[in-house]
């Protein structure tokens, strides 16, 4: 039971006996005490007015007095205005500190096989590049609330859909074959993804310098930009493909096994995982009947072009292309297929797209498409959004070439960990093949850490230099504050831990205040789910740490004199410890022992 639950539960009972009225336990507000007032815990008195009948102040004060007398953990209160500040006891704080060591998943939830699943669609990629910077924010975010929803007690699937069709491969591939001379990662020595991005900057290249060709010739721009020639070989692949022409399909299949071969490399490099990876190609076919049966109930309608279109400007919204006039789908055909699919196989109770902001009203139309053909689960399917990032020298293009490669950010980052761990001599005592490992995860913790730290709505820069920074907001913080904790663990030599801690022993509000911080644990795992948000996740760790280490500053740990406040001091740092590895592990990062 949280601190709150047991608050709530108290109060209930004297508001009854007080009132002659049981409050639904909804009415019974309570928070966190302002840190410039004086309390542990607030009751918000103005929900319970009606059953008082009495002033704000009043109320408060009649509720606060038989809380003292029922109740012995509750110590004491002060009223401001219509707020309730309650104080607790250390015999309850040092009862909280002990169910909490008692707990060895403490904050963590087991999932009920018996609840609908939740289904986490990210990443995504396209066929055509590699990932970047952009793809990173949405592997890390995808994956970190994965797990958070599995640990709020969720039965979670983690799902990929690559896009390896249409016409962005089909770009590589004339490009390829037009420039390509049989160049392969093998005798290239250049990664499968990246030399297939090559040739989609090539086609681009190309693609603009037609244009000006044709403009010169008199063409008007937007004319020359349809009638470019690379650009109807492109076409004309596409629609090869989707005739199943034998050698168009090689190729594409060729073309698509050096990416995922890269993406494998690039995944594993990050700590990602899936349960289960979809393709485009296996799924539109899905679509394009759902659209065509569509069509004869009257939702879709034929345009003369024989284009499939849905009028939904009675929605608010506007009309939607599902089916291009040559018969060829569009994005939304193949998620339309892609969550009817999904639903046959999982019976989800939601639906999460880890999609960029840009495509908000895409998840806006597929949503309501769903709702109008008559699948009553459409509500399930949520847009998890999330802003740009970038780099502070501005935004990247993938056409053109200009973007940040997740592969060179991994390398550099874990180059930056190393050279700052040997500038700062943090590893000197430990082996080579150690200190690797931790530069490693230090790099990686710095580079996801930056990220998740962000509200996933808001748009971001990402600053490589700063994220990496051991004494600022960032990963690497963190992690030191982990690896400090089990020094000091190690330092203690035999000490046995795991014994009953006493309300004397906690002698300093910093104690207490690190107690109710780590009590906020498990609460703060579900907030972060229910609001699809690891930053608030990533946000307590740091607070946490920042407040551990003021801790470690002001008291004495190992030379403690009392035996009984140096048990409880290491105890308290252990659980600390313990907390920090799982909140990390909640955004996919791991802590050093040692750093």
């Amino acid at each position: 039971m949280s601190t709150e639950q047991f608050i709530q539960e108290k109060a209930q009972r004297v508001i009854e006996s007080l009132y002659g009225v049981k409050p639904d336990i909804s009415l019974i507000q309570i928070q966190k005490t302002r840190k410039e007032f004086e309390g542990d815990y607030t009751l918000v008195a103005f929900p319970l007015l009606k059953m008082s009948k009495k002033s704000p102040e009043i109320t408060c004060q009649e509720i606060g007095d038989a809380l003292t007398k029922s109740c012995p953990d509750v110590k004491g209160f002060n009223v401001v205005k219509g707020f309730l500040n309650i104080s607790l006891s250390l015999e309850y704080w040092a009862s909280v500190l002990n169910s909490i060591i008692a707990d060895k998943e403490f904050g963590f939830k087991q999932s009920n096989s018996n609840d609908k699943p939740v289904v986490v669609e990210f990443s995504s990629p396209n066929t055509n590049k590699p990932l970047h910077l952009g793809h990173i924010r949405n592997n890390l975010l995808g994956f970190s609330i994965s797990r958070i929803l599995e640990k709020s007690g969720k039965r979670v699937y983690k799902v990929n859909l690559v896009n390896d069709r249409g016409i962005h491969i089909c770009k590589s591939m004339i490009a390829w074959l037009k420039f390509g001379n049989g160049e392969t990662p093998e005798n290239s020595g250049k990664k499968g993804d990246h030399l297939v991005g090559d040739y989609y900057v090539r086609f681009d290249k190309e693609y603009k310098t037609e244009i000006s060709n044709l403009v010169a010739k008199g063409m008007t721009e937007d004319e020359a930009k349809t009638k470019a020639p690379i650009l109807l070989q492109a076409q004309e692949l596409l629609r090869k493909w989707e005739a199943k022409d034998s050698e168009t399909i090689a190729l594409w299949s060729r073309m698509n096994g050096w990416v995922y071969e890269g993406f494998e490399k690039t995944y594993n490099s990050l700590g990602i995982s899936f349960d289960k990876t979809y393709y485009e190609s296996q799924t539109y076919l899905l679509g394009k009947s759902v659209v065509n049966d569509g069509l004869s109930r009257g939702v879709f309608k034929q345009k003369d072009d024989s284009s499939v279109w849905i009028d939904l400007t009675a929605d608010g919204l506007d009309e939607k292309l599902l089916l291009r006039s040559d018969g060829t789908s569009v994005y939304i055909t193949q998620d339309i297929g892609t969550a009817i699919e999904r639903f046959n196989e999982f019976k989800f109770g939601e639906h999460i797209y880890v999609v960029g902001n840009e495509q908000e009203y895409h998840f806006q139309v597929l949503k309501l498409i769903m709702k109008k053909l008559g699948y009553e689960w459409s509500d399930a399917l949520y847009h998890l959004s999330y802003g740009m990032v970038q780099l502070p020298e501005g935004k990247m293009k993938s056409r053109e070439g200009t973007v940040v490669d997740a592969d060179d950010l991994v390398s550099e980052m874990v180059n930056t960990a190393r050279e700052m761990s040997e500038e700062l001599g943090k590893l000197d005592d430990v082996d080579s093949g150690e200190a690797a490992y931790v530069n490693n995860i230090v790099g990686l913790g710095a580079l996801k850490y930056f990220i998740l730290k962000v509200d996933p709505k808001k748009n971001m820069t990402f600053n490589p230099k700063e994220s990496i920074d051991f004494n600022g907001h960032t990963g690497p913080f963190i992690q030191y504050t982990h690896a400090r904790i089990r020094s000091v663990i190690r330092k203690a030599g035999s000490v046995q831990l795991g014994n009953q801690i006493k309300p004397e022993h906690i002698t300093s509000a910093k104690e207490l205040d690190l107690i109710q911080m780590i009590n906020l644990f498990p609460e703060t795992v579900v907030i972060s789910a229910e609001s699809h948000n690891p930053a608030i996740i990533a946000n307590y760790a740091y607070e946490l740490a920042k407040e551990y280490n003021q801790f470690y500053h002001e008291f004495q740990i190992i030379k403690e004199a009392n035996e009984g406040v140096r048990q409880f001091r290491l105890e308290l740092s252990l659980q600390i410890a313990d907390v920090i590895k799982r909140s990390m592990w909640l955004l996919g990062i791991e802590v050093p022992d040692k750093m």
